[in-house]
């Protein structure tokens, strides 16, 4: 039986833990030949040797770091289908007062700057596509888009601008006459490694695991699956109306008020 993603090529940035590394496992067994970014090379082994996706170690908000990454996907692979802007950080953030130009500086560089430098390589590496300017660019976004944090402050701005980016990409396509589309994903909290280790860590792990499934109308965390499911969604041709649009996938945290 055909697998929905046979014949396309995918490349995941972030791809070597959490959201990236589910995303890169599930494009691969749909049938793609995936390329993933990041800088962990153990963990990148490890999930290489698993789905028998590639690895390139790459810092995405560096300019200099994409022309080698794009020229091996033209020379080795000769297309791309999807791209999935992932890599993020929150490494540096804070508040209004308490974040330094640093802190600033570093997210914005990997959420904002990586993003972008993301979606016009894809532009780019797609246009050449042999069956003309097709494919389709996903950017994972946030629920904080739409419902800012106090204490992450950078983290919400980025995540609320590459919604407004990925709008612009889409209406800059159709406009040109490709049929490249480009979404965002906006995620609730997700039961990734990262979250069980913050809770199974915090003094209470049981009112910490309470705490962030409490924050959805569903009642638990989103499981990584769910998250890779609707990118492969986006990347199918089952999507091929569907651009400039912003999916939340968040079990109805931010639908309204939850009530008393």
């Amino acid at each position: 039986m055909a697998k929905r993603l046979d014949g396309k090529v995918a490349l995941v940035t972030g791809g070597t833990s959490g959201i990236g590394a589910g995303t890169v496992a599930r494009l691969a067994a749909e049938g793609a030949q995936v390329i993933f970014t990041g800088s962990n090379a153990d963990a990148a082994a490890a999930l290489c040797a698993q789905t028998g996706a590639r690895f390139v170690a790459q810092r995405v908000q560096q300019p200099e770091s994409w022309a080698p990454l794009m020229d091996l996907i033209t020379s080795e692979y000769g297309r791309l289908d999807l791209a999935f802007a992932n890599a993020g950080t929150e490494a540096g953030d804070g508040s209004i007062e308490s974040i330094d130009f640093d802190g600033w500086s570093n997210v914005l560089g990997v959420n904002l700057t990586g993003v972008m430098l993301t979606c016009r390589a894809a532009v780019r590496l797609m246009k050449a596509n042999p069956d003309g300017a097709t494919g389709s660019i996903v950017i994972n976004s946030s629920m904080n888009a739409h419902r800012a944090m106090g204490n992450f402050m950078a983290y919400s701005v980025t995540k609320s601008a590459v919604v407004a980016l990925a709008k612009s990409i889409a209406v800059h396509c159709g406009n040109q006459g490709y049929q490249i589309r480009c979404n965002a994903i906006l995620p609730g909290v997700v039961e990734t490694p990262m979250i069980v280790n913050l809770i199974d860590n915090a003094p209470d792990p049981a009112a910490a695991r309470a705490a962030y499934e409490g924050m959805a109308a569903l009642k638990r965390m989103a499981r990584v699956e769910e998250i890779a499911g609707l990118v492969v969604y986006l990347a199918s041709d089952e999507s091929a109306f569907v651009s400039g649009a912003e999916f939340v996938i968040d079990g109805a945290t931010t639908a309204g008020m939850m009530g008393v």
